[in-house]
């Protein structure tokens, strides 16, 4: 199979009939073999009885119910496991991405050899001190913590490699960082490419200010994740380390300077106390390791590694 297209969704009812008129249009105009799957993520609309009879006029139309809404990463990840085909490409439902794109996103993974092509919104309908702003900040952050070179991590609208696809997990709000995930599991031949962005025609957005708190969040969990997952004593014995050693450095000098100095009152001194409590978060740090460590051992995925290709 060519492509498969996967679109998560939440009370699109309204959409989804054009959507899935222009993608067969489309499709079809380029002769591709194609599969949409869609995830409706507990719509509280009509949006699955749609899906129903969009099914049943064409049973290239496929789709997953969940019995309540559970977000968008939980959409995505139930889709992927589903797809058949040898590109995977991801769009919203809300109609403000084109299905015109579909084709260009291909060809850059079978023909320019990508892993994955994010899409770049160069120009946005959204507000702009709701969505627009809070959205560069996103990236730049992303950017510089990932050193992924990409504009619009967040961009619904991107092209996959079905070996990337099958090789992460989407979950918890992880959808805005896929990119991170991807290059976390070895695929590095991440793209861009410029894609229309249009304006609402149907419902209004899903996503409140919720997202501005739990993106950076996401993006720090990521990228621990990707760094300490298989070896967590590392980070959190070497803060424990740190913090552990300055105290007791303080502490030395502070009970030589006692001895040194007839006067000197070491209870009454803040920097004691800060010394003592320096020393105690170092030592929680280190046991968080301690523990987290035989967590990862006992883990039935703690061997569990990507391998690409095997010689038997």
């Amino acid at each position: 199979m060519d492509v498969s297209i996967v679109v998560p969704l939440f009370n699109e009812d309204e959409s989804l009939p054009e959507l899935c008129s222009w993608i067969e249009s489309v499709a079809n105009a380029h002769q591709l073999s194609f599969e949409v799957i869609l995830v409706d993520d507990g719509s509280t609309d009509n949006s699955w009885k749609v899906i129903e009879e969009i099914h049943q006029r064409d049973n290239r139309f496929k789709g997953i119910k969940f019995q309540r809404n559970y977000g968008k990463s939980a959409a995505l990840n139930e889709g992927f496991k589903a797809t058949q085909g040898d590109v995977v490409i991801t769009m919203d439902a809300d109609m403000q991405d084109s299905p015109d794109e579909i084709p260009e996103l291909r060809r850059m993974i079978i023909e320019d050899g990508y892993d994955m092509v994010s899409g770049w919104k160069k120009k946005r309908y959204d507000n702009t001190f709701t969505k627009n702003l809070p959205s560069k900040l996103f990236n730049s952050v992303a950017r510089i913590s990932s050193g992924i070179q990409l504009h619009d991590f967040n961009c619904g609208l991107k092209s996959y490699n079905r070996k990337v696809i099958k090789s992460i997990e989407v979950f918890g709000e992880m959808h805005r960082y896929i990119p991170i995930l991807a290059k976390w599991s070895g695929f590095r031949k991440i793209g861009e490419k410029v894609v229309e962005h249009r304006p609402r025609k149907y419902g209004i957005s899903k996503f409140g200010w919720q997202r501005f708190i739990n993106g950076f969040l996401d993006l720090a969990t990521i990228m621990f994740l990707g760094k300490f997952s298989k070896r967590p004593m590392q980070f959190f014995g070497l803060l424990g380390t740190i913090s552990f050693l300055i105290g007791f450095i303080a502490s030395i000098y502070l009970v030589i300077a006692k001895f040194m100095v007839t006067d000197f009152a070491l209870t009454n001194r803040p920097s004691f106390y800060i010394a003592l409590t320096t020393m105690i978060i170092g030592m929680q740090l280190f046991l968080t390791g301690f523990v987290a460590e035989l967590v990862t051992r006992n883990s039935s995925e703690r061997n569990v590694y990507l391998v690409e290709k095997k010689l038997d």
